[in-house]
């Protein structure tokens, strides 16, 4: 009796390959930073990948506006750093125009109205101002701002205001949005809101976003990641990934995994905020 063939079983299945990671949008190495004696940067290094929410947290006087300043292009890192963005080396003053930038303040004009105050990083690349004022009416409901396009400043809430200046930091399109502490000076119960409101605004658009803040439930909560910068000269003591799911909810702030992430980030932020300190205490003695 003639034994039964098996079939072949064929060439085995190729392991699914792992996908690359994407280029950084933005690299920073070795970037220091002096001003006379004072050192505010020292030997900082960080990458952005496209699309990402970066956020960024440390004690008072550890770097954060220079190394924003930097990335505006407003201020030259000191010799020797890389500095690279969109794969390609580059001065820190390449970046001016490239980059948009809202700093802590709304610096809002009194005698614009929304629609205008919106729409002067457009006009100052050109735009006709009928063409920019079509292109802002039709981005008004996604900024909570329907029907008051022709308000004034001393007419707007504090929350209104904040929203106005990311809308025209949103309207001047640019890869990379630099936010340096746009939710601080707001009352709690509004300051969570738009945060809420800026992750509905960022998963729309994809935006590369870096942002500065003090507070860390703000961090986790916004952030794929969170770099804790050290006492001065600042660089990078810490990058935490932050692994919650997205959309995120206002109850996620209770959740073990994010209280987790909470007292990782304190421990960091902490123990440089006392050597922040001390080293100001010996300032004072050896004066």
């Amino acid at each position: 009796m003639q034994a039964a063939r098996l079939p072949h079983p064929g060439p085995a299945p190729e392991a699914p390959q792992a996908q690359p990671k994407p280029e950084p949008l933005l690299e920073l190495r070795a970037i220091n930073k002096t001003f006379g004696a004072v050192a505010a940067l020292s030997g900082l290094q960080a990458n952005i990948a496209p699309g990402e929410f970066v956020t960024v947290v440390g004690p008072s006087g550890c770097g954060k506006s220079t190394l924003f300043n930097i990335v505006a292009g407003l201020e030259e890192p000191d010799a020797g750093g890389i500095l690279r963005f969109e794969a390609k080396s580059c001065h820190a003053a390449d970046l001016l125009g490239r980059v948009s930038f809202m700093p802590q303040r709304d610096l809002l004009f009194p005698w614009r109205n929304v629609v205008d105050n919106a729409i002067l990083a457009l006009e100052v690349e050109g735009m006709p101002r009928d063409q920019a004022r079509a292109k802002a009416l039709k981005m008004l409901p996604e900024f909570g701002l329907a029907g008051f396009e022709k308000q004034y400043p001393n007419q707007l809430s504090g929350g209104m205001r904040q929203r106005v200046a990311l809308m025209r930091t949103f309207l001047f399109e640019r890869d990379l949005m630099l936010l340096d502490e746009p939710f601080g000076a707001l009352d709690a119960l509004t300051r969570a809101m738009m945060q809420r409101w800026l992750l509905d605004v960022w998963q729309k658009y994809r935006r590369t976003i870096l942002f500065i803040t003090h507070d860390v439930d703000e961090a986790i909560f916004l952030g794929d990641r969170v770099l804790v910068m050290t006492a001065r000269p600042g660089s990078v003591k810490l990058e935490q990934v932050v692994d919650l799911p997205r959309p995120r909810r206002p109850e996620i702030v209770t959740s073990p995994e994010f209280i987790r992430l909470k007292r990782t980030l304190l421990d960091a932020i902490e123990e440089e905020s006392m050597k922040s300190f001390q080293s100001s205490i010996a300032q004072e003695k050896s004066q």
